[in-house]
Parts: C-alpha cells; structure tokens; sequence
C-alpha cells in the first residue's frame, strides 16, 4: 500500500523484522540511540503509555492539526505510535516513520503503516501527504534543518506541517550554579527519594537519544523553522511553550516551567517568563494552493 506514495527512485524492501526498510547509507551512533531506546520492549511501552497523552497536549494538537479524518498523514518519528494513539481519528492512510524496528512495531499495533527510514532521506515522494506531522521529534536527529525540509516536501498545496516538543536551545542555555544544579538533579533525586529518580542504565540510554538536548545551548531556535520553512513558500507559525498547555498556546501562551527549572534559569541569567526560555517549540505551517 505504500507504493503510490514512494519516490520514483526509492528502493523499500520487507526486512527481516517484517517491516517496510528504505536504505540507510549512513546509520550513526543518534540513530542507534533512538533505536535502541524507543523500541526498547520495556521502556518503549512505558514511553507509548506515559509521554504525550495529556488531554491539554490532545487538544493543542486537535487544534493546530484539525481532524485526521480522510486525510493522508504522515508522522516522522512515530515511535511507538503516541501520537495517534493520544489524537485518534480516521485517515485515509496513516504512515509512521521511525529508525527503530521495535518502536514500529508497537506503532503497527495501533494503526500506523510502518516504514523504517531515515528522516533526513525519506523514500516518500513530493506533495504526497495532505498532513506531515512531527511530535518530539527533530532534536533527536542529527541534522535538524534537512529533516524540517524533508518533511516540508512531503506536503501537498493546502496541507499543513505540525511540529511540536522540540527543546528551545535558549530556554537551555544554563551557566554556573544553574548548571551544576542541573547536572547533580539525579544526585538530589537519589537522596531524597525523589519519584522524578530513574536508573543509570535508563538514563544513560534516553540521554543518548537526545541529540540536540544535551547541554547548554543545545537545541532548536525559530530561525531554523523560518529559514527552512519559508523559502519553500509556507506560511510559518512559530508557538514557543512550555509543556501541559492546551489551545492557549496556539494563542500565544507559553506557561510556567517546574520550579526546579525556573530557578536553573534564574541562576543562569535566564528570565523564565519569556518566550526565548519556554522548553519547546510548537510550528505550524501552511503550505498555500
């Protein structure tokens, strides 16, 4: 089913995990941290279960991207298919894109054409897709900009691309003490008996999947958004935010982060109630008829 949508010079064959596989000429250690991660059969499930199902998140989402219903969508970075699973609806084909067999696999589970692919080359062709959406997903590959503009040509006159929970490199650029902060959280959890506490082998493995999120100054900033997205002739909507808002964001809103976060941005010369220090990025952008 997905032959009508493949580039003219794809190359998709079922591999031996019993997925659909474009070729990937270069598999880089990010992408075997993403794979890995994600399509842990433990930590996978958890992250489908747990990340991104908040009904503010589902009703943001709604919002920018309308109803699924009929349409062609394609979500890059599926994972294991929280997306569609938090939104629902009915569309006339639903495509999930990932790097890791595992996460995919789940995904399929809950509705989603698999294609194992690369998001920086995508076997898919121009204008194929009425709806291209990436949640969480471009700050964990190793080039942001080719993968935004890999996306962007996959929709068609009058579709829309929907990107969200990408972190803001301003709202990370942490120094001094709010650095060491950062850096000792886990200690503090530990000690305290903290919840937020996770594992040396979990950590170690979802902070390897974080390509763009790793240290101060990491991550994504609008100007990528506009100087990729506008030149292909889209009309760029830019939502910096932080994270359990709903519609308001799309009004302008960006919300209060954790305590713990505001205080590493005090600390590192970071006024928190700006747009440049909300923790993600929202986009939405219309390509004209």
């Amino acid at each position: 089913m997905l032959e009508p949508l493949l580039s003219p010079d794809a190359t998709v064959h079922i591999n031996s995990n019993d997925l659909p596989a474009a070729e990937i000429t270069r598999f880089t250690s990010s992408m075997a941290a993403n794979s890995y991660f994600f399509g842990h059969p433990i930590w996978g499930k958890e992250y489908f279960e747990t990340s991104h199902r908040h009904h503010l998140f589902r009703d943001r989402w709604q919002a920018a991207t309308g109803s699924w219903d009929d349409k062609i969508v394609i979500d890059i970075g599926c994972g294991p298919g929280n997306l569609y699973a938090t939104i629902g609806g009915s569309p006339k084909m639903l495509i999930g894109v990932d790097i890791s067999p595992g996460a995919l696999k789940m995904a399929k589970e809950c509705g989603y054409m698999p294609l194992l692919a690369d998001a920086q080359n995508l076997p898919l062709a121009d204008g194929c897709a009425d709806l291209v959406v990436a949640n969480a997903t471009i700050h964990h590959c190793d080039d942001m900009a080719k993968v935004l503009a890999e996306a962007a040509r996959l929709v068609k006159p009058g579709g829309i691309l929907v990107t969200d929970k990408d972190a803001q490199s301003t709202a990370l650029d942490l120094k001094g003490i709010g650095l060491i902060l950062r850096e000792m959280r886990f200690f503090f959890y530990w000690a305290m008996g903290s919840e937020y506490y996770l594992s040396p082998e979990y950590r170690n493995a979802r902070q390897a999947t974080e390509t763009h999120n790793n240290k101060p100054g990491d991550g994504i900033t609008p100007d990528v958004y506009y100087k990729t997205l506008e030149p292909l002739g889209f009309e760029v909507n830019i939502f910096p935010h932080n994270h359990d808002l709903g519609i308001e964001v799309l009004a302008g809103a960006i919300g209060k982060m954790p305590w713990r976060r505001r205080l590493a941005q005090r600390l590192s010369g970071i006024d928190p109630d700006t747009p440049e220090s909300a923790q993600s990025i929202m986009c939405v952008a219309k390509k004209p008829l």
